[in-house]
Order: structure tokens, then sequence, then C-alpha cells
């Protein structure tokens, strides 16, 4: 093998990268910029005038990207109106609910939640997180964040869960969502907005579509490795009592899988959350629409105090989380 293929020492290929360098010099010169334009001929219709248009790749790419999104919007105008308006209802239902209940009610219910999961130092903590929203008059506000959150997370927990079992059920799945999943958490997260924007106009369901794109990943990749890291042993046992594929899924290892599930679910509500926040800018509303008018007039303090409620509520809602996972 080696007699085939002899190696190379480092000096030779050194030699080798600088005599390319050097040959493309001569062929094209320093600084050579890349060919961004594409030229199109026009002629009237005598054919006398003879007009030629150039256009960069960049816009010519753009052009059809914008053709394609303004035929979809409007071949599916029916689907993204469906969709817009049972967000709409469901959004409204969960918000006029939470503020119908006396807010003392809505604390003493989650403080004795925290105490139930996380005794004594969450439900100091969740009673003082409450306690300061609602005396810095960020009450309603956090419960359009809540509402907002429920619903994105309930809609990526349905997309996120199933996709998952399918991916650690085939490689072919797993190998084609892996680059898929990352493409979606390295994009920044505000270029989620503009197909919101585009697919539902400004509003909330517009913030719950680009909310579920950011945070579904966490749950489809994490379900995927619990049911993966599930002990081989354990099936093959469940196999030899004469138990289903969907059996062996469901009674062994979805359970055994849960914890991991778990995390996924609370790394999507994290997730959810930040991304709901950001959301404030296609006016989806909640505490980041009040962080987002206080940097736009200038006013530090309620965006402070705006800021701090979303961090107590982030808090709050991790540490939750986490204890019903415990």
């Amino acid at each position: 093998m080696n007699s085939m293929f002899p190696t190379v020492s480092l000096a030779a290929k050194a030699a080798a990268v600088i005599a390319v360098l050097a040959v493309s010099l001569v062929l094209w010169g320093p600084a050579m910029e890349y060919p961004t334009t594409v030229s199109r001929v026009e002629s009237s219709g005598g054919g006398d005038v003879v007009l030629t248009l150039d256009k960069s790749v960049r816009q010519v790419t753009a052009g059809a990207i914008d053709d394609f999104v303004d035929w979809l919007t409007v071949k599916g105008s029916w689907l993204f109106d469906s969709l817009s308006d049972f967000v709409t209802r469901v959004l409204v239902f969960i918000s006029r609910s939470l503020l119908w209940v006396p807010w003392p009610a809505l604390v003493l219910l989650l403080a004795l939640f925290a105490y139930g999961v996380g005794q004594w130092p969450l439900l100091t903590f969740t009673l003082g997180s409450l306690l300061f929203i609602g005396f810095m008059g960020l009450w309603n506000q956090m419960i359009d964040t809540i509402a907002l959150m429920v619903v994105a997370v309930a809609i990526s927990v349905l997309i996120g869960f199933p996709t998952g079992v399918i991916s650690a059920q085939n490689a072919w799945v797993d190998n084609i969502l892996r680059p898929v999943l990352d493409a979606m958490q390295t994009m920044p997260s505000f270029v989620y907005l503009l197909p919101g924007i585009l697919f539902f106009g400004l509003g909330k369901p517009a913030g719950i579509f680009a909310t579920i794109i950011y945070s579904v990943p966490p749950v489809i990749r994490l379900t995927s490795l619990g049911i993966q890291q599930v002990s081989p042993a354990a099936i093959e046992a469940t196999r030899a009592f004469g138990s289903s594929p969907l059996q062996t899924l469901t009674k062994v290892q979805i359970p055994m899988a849960l914890p991991t599930i778990m995390a996924g679910v609370n790394q999507t509500t994290m997730m959810a959350l930040a991304m709901v926040t950001i959301a404030s800018m296609v006016a989806a509303g909640g505490l980041g629409d009040t962080v987002l008018r206080a940097l736009q007039k200038n006013e530090p303090g309620n965006g402070m105090l705006a800021g701090l409620a979303i961090v107590f509520l982030a808090i709050m809602l991790d540490r939750m989380t986490q204890a019903v996972v415990k």
C-alpha cells in the first residue's frame, strides 16, 4: 500500500501550494473579483436596438425566490389564513382563561406546584418572581408570553416527538434530518421572522410560526438520541418474550428514554421563550414588546424591568421542568 502511494513530505506539499498560488497570480492577477453579474440581451420589436442588462447573481437568485414565495403565498392563502385564525383563537382563549383567574389564586397555584416538584427553594423563587412581575405592572404581558409559549411548545412537541421517534427507528431519515436540524439551529433567529411575516403577516401567528421553527430541533434530537441509547439487551429481552415492535417502542424504549425526551422538551421551552421575546418585532406582543418599546423610546429602566421579568420567568420554567423530569 505504501509503495503505491508514497508518503509526501510537508515541504513538498508546501511547495505545491506555493506553485499553485504563483500560477494563479500569473494567470488572473492579484485581487481578482468574483464574476457576480449575469448579462441578458434584449432587443426591440424591429431588432434594431440591442440592450444589455447586467444583474448580479444574487439579484437573479433572490428574484427567483421572491417569485416562488409570491406564488406560494397566493396559492396557499387558504391554508395560511386557516392556520392564522386557529392559532389566534387558541391564543385568545388561553390568555382570557389565565386573566379570568384572580391573580392571587394563580400565584398560589404555581407556588404550590413549585413546592410539590422543588420544595422550599423553588417555591420561594417562584413566589418572589411572580410578585415582582405583578407589582411591576407586567402581569398581562407575562400572560401573553405564557400563552405564546404554550401554543408554540405544544405544536413543537407534537411535531418533534413523532419525528424523533421515526428518526431513531430509521437511519435513512436520521441522516436526512441531521443536516436540516443543524441548519435550523445555526441560522440566525431573526431570519425565521421573515417567512412568518410573508405567510401570516404581522401579528401573533407569525411569531408562533417563527418560534416553532426555532425551538423544534431540540425535542427531535433528544427524542431520537434517547431512544437510540436504550440498552440493546432490554430490547432483545422484550422481543424474546414475543413483543411486537410497537409494544417494544411504547412499553420499553420510550419509558426508558423519557428523561432524555423531557430534557429535549425543557430545551424547546427555553428556546421558545427566547424566540417569543424576539418575535415582538413582528407584533407578537408579550414581555418582549415591552423591551422593544423601551429600546425605541430610550427607556433603560422599563427595559431592564421587563428584561428581569423575562429572566425570572425563564429560570422559573427551567427549574420546574427540570424538577418534573427528576
